[in-house]
Order: C-alpha cells, then sequence, then structure tokens
C-alpha cells in the first residue's frame, strides 16, 4: 500500500534531517521526497511518498504529527491527488536513432530542451509511472543521465477547499 503525506514543516535547518531520521530510527521506507517552501517563505512543504501496511501507514501519519516542527500533516491516495513528476533525461543520439527518439519524445509529450552533435536533453512532467516508461523506452538507446523531482502532489480540488 503507497501512501503521499503532504508535511507542511516550518523552513529551519535541521527539519529535513529530523523527518528523515524518524522514517530511518522506525525502518520506514521512503520511497520518494521532495521539499520546497510554500507561499509563505517560513513553511515548507515536504512531499513524502512511502508504501508499507496499513498499520506502518498509519504509524507514519501518527509518528509525522508528533514532531514540534511539523505545522499540519494531510495524507493523499493516488485516487484522491494529482501527482506529478519532473525528469531530466540525457541521452546519446546518432543518425539511425535520432528519429525513434524524437517520435517516443512527441507520443509521451516529453520535450527535447537542448541537443548537441550526439546528446539530448529531455525533460517530462508527468506521472512517476509515466516517467519510469520513458527511461524504459529509451533503454535501448545509450542513456547518460537521469535526474527526478520526485513525487510532488495535492488533493484534488473540492468546493470545501474554500472553505
Amino acid at each position: 500500500m503507497k501512501k503521499i503525506y503532504s508535511v507542511l514543516v516550518e523552513n529551519r535547518s535541521g527539519v529535513l534531517c529530523k523527518v528523515a531520521g524518524l522514517f530511518s530510527r522506525r525502518c520506514f521506507n521512503i520511497d520518494s521526497l521532495a521539499v520546497g517552501e510554500t507561499d509563505t517563505k517560513d513553511v515548507s512543504c515536504m512531499t513524502i511518498v512511502s508504501s508499507g501496511d496499513k498499520r506502518t501507514i498509519e504509524q507514519i501519519e501518527k509518528q509525522l504529527n508528533k514532531k514540534l516542527d511539523v505545522i499540519k500533516v494531510k495524507t493523499f491516495d493516488t485516487e484522491s491527488s494529482i501527482s506529478r513528476e519532473l525528469m531530466l533525461i540525457k541521452v546519446k543520439y546518432n543518425k539511425t536513432n535520432r528519429r525513434d527518439i524524437m517520435e517516443i519524445c512527441e507520443i509521451m509529450h516529453a520535450q527535447i530542451v537542448d541537443m548537441s552533435k550526439n546528446l539530448m536533453l529531455i525533460q517530462m512532467c508527468d506521472l512517476p509511472e509515466r516517467t519510469q516508461l520513458l527511461i524504459d523506452m529509451f533503454q535501448s538507446v545509450s542513456i547518460v543521465e537521469v535526474a527526478r523531482t520526485g513525487t510532488l502532489a495535492l488533493q484534488k480540488c473540492n468546493e470545501t477547499d474554500l472553505k
């Protein structure tokens, strides 16, 4: 069972270490972790994807809520949220596979953002499963480097959000 935790925390040094330490001490796995400032400079949002059985998932939320630097914890499942991941992938190309790479990019809605004589830098912002699919599709091509942000997520729009 996978769960997405959106954790609002105080934006100061050491908070990320404390949260990661919580996962480490309790042997909880972090599948993905992304952190950034919110619209308020002194508050950051940590988006953590973790997996485990129902008891583990409940324990993670309880332990996060106990942390002093944690302001608010929300949990989402994949059906009630919109999630995205940004990926940059650098591939080697030649005359024979250049067109194939460009077609894959077009089909997968990925953009070529930089090129040299024999390298392409491609970006994709999509579901984590689709970014992984793009990597799988490029296995026949020489992948030079990959960088992924980790999952970012927000709960789907709801009129009750305005209250």
